[in-house]
């Protein structure tokens, strides 16, 4: 039996009354037989041991239940974020909780989905009661579609993309050297994860999107987990793009492989390929520079409905702009907009199509 210990560190909110412990955490992912990306190679063979030795693991695990399955406040996040900040130990008990609440909602999807294609999948409920067991346990697939906890109006992180090796803010952009032959430009409110394996480099898009240029000398490919699929290249240069269930790779350069349920395609120049838990979509040609156009500053935008060019302003600009009109969210689109003058497009759309602005506080807008 797992008892759960607390070192005197602020403990989450009571809230939340069924906490698993880190023994709960561990059985879940034996019980699932996934390791730590899901896959059959990764599958859990040895006992792993129990939480008396790492009483911290139990408290991370208490902090991202909590944030996963009550109603966080901005202030709940400030205090995880003080608490990850004590000590390095904190901050790997974090990274591990969040890692196994990853495994066990990306396993459960999947199950949900398999079970849904084979008809045998009974209504979810409407607001369904969270326990152990749905929440790191075998039953999760019940109450998949509910288990990945997102901030009221993305206004700040979720667990998984706190718990990234590099991310940028709203906003911002970052370019980062994996190695000597590999660079990663990340984009906007965008999360990226070093993940280890033998005979390749690999890292996890966890949400948002990148841009990568990989220039390796031997064969050992970069590979790029994002969701439930896998992106691998060689020598090429390729844009990826996690958002909302769909990840999205364009090809800009060189041959990029992408992999998702035993389904593989390769991407040659100017292609593009999605997928998401539906499965993997064929490939279709694209304008790279649309596709790649933040990287100079810019959103290009070719007969997109104004809901759709809404949604990518509101990944760059401070706040959150709302469409509260059917009708005003299908006009479409045609116009480039810099980045660093995304302040004016409220007033843009405002002359352009006749909308009624209403501003809130916190840069929430009303367009009707």
């Amino acid at each position: 039996m797992c008892a759960t210990a607390y070192c005197g560190a602020r403990r989450p909110p009571e809230s939340f009354i069924q906490r698993p412990t880190a023994c709960d955490a561990f059985d879940a992912i034996r019980r699932f037989g996934l390791g730590e990306h899901g896959d059959e190679q990764s599958v859990v063979t040895e006992p792993i041991p129990p939480s008396e030795s790492d009483p911290l693991l139990d408290e991370a695990l208490d902090w991202v239940v909590r944030l996963k399955t009550g109603t966080p406040t901005r202030a709940d996040v400030d205090a995880l974020q003080r608490w990850r900040g004590q000590s390095p130990a904190h901050e790997a008990a974090f990274r591990t909780a969040a890692s196994l609440l990853r495994t066990a909602s990306i396993a459960a999807q999947e199950l949900a989905s398999e079970q849904a294609a084979a008809g045998t999948v009974a209504a979810l409920p409407r607001r369904p009661q969270f326990t152990r067991r749905i929440v790191l346990g075998g039953a999760m697939a019940a109450a998949a579609g509910y288990v990945m906890f997102r901030p009221p109006l993305d206004m700040w992180p979720s667990i998984e993309e706190l718990s990234a090796d590099y991310r940028t803010g709203k906003g911002e952009q970052r370019k980062v050297a994996l190695a000597p032959d590999i660079s990663v430009e990340l984009n906007t409110q965008t999360s990226l994860a070093l993940r280890s394996a033998p005979n390749e480099t690999r890292v996890e898009l966890i949400s948002g999107e990148a841009s990568v240029t990989a220039r390796r000398s031997s064969s050992i490919p970069l590979v790029m987990l994002a969701r439930d699929g896998r992106i691998s290249a060689v020598q090429a240069d390729f844009n990826a793009r996690c958002l909302d269930g769909v990840v999205s790779v364009t090809c800009i350069d060189g041959v990029v492989t992408v992999e998702q349920d035993g389904h593989t395609i390769q991407l040659r120049k100017a292609e593009q390929v999605s997928y998401s838990l539906a499965g993997l979509q064929t490939s279709r040609p694209v304008d790279a520079t649309q596709v790649t156009a933040w990287q100079t500053g810019l959103l290009i935008f070719r007969d997109r409905p104004l809901s759709s060019v809404v949604d990518e302003v509101n990944r760059y600009r401070a706040g959150k702009i709302i469409i509260t009109s059917a009708e005003l969210s299908r006009r479409l689109v045609n116009g480039t907009f810099q980045l660093d003058k995304l302040d004016n497009f409220v007033a843009q759309v405002e002359q352009l199509f006749g909308a009624r602005i209403t501003s809130l506080p916190g840069g929430v807008v009303l367009m009707s």
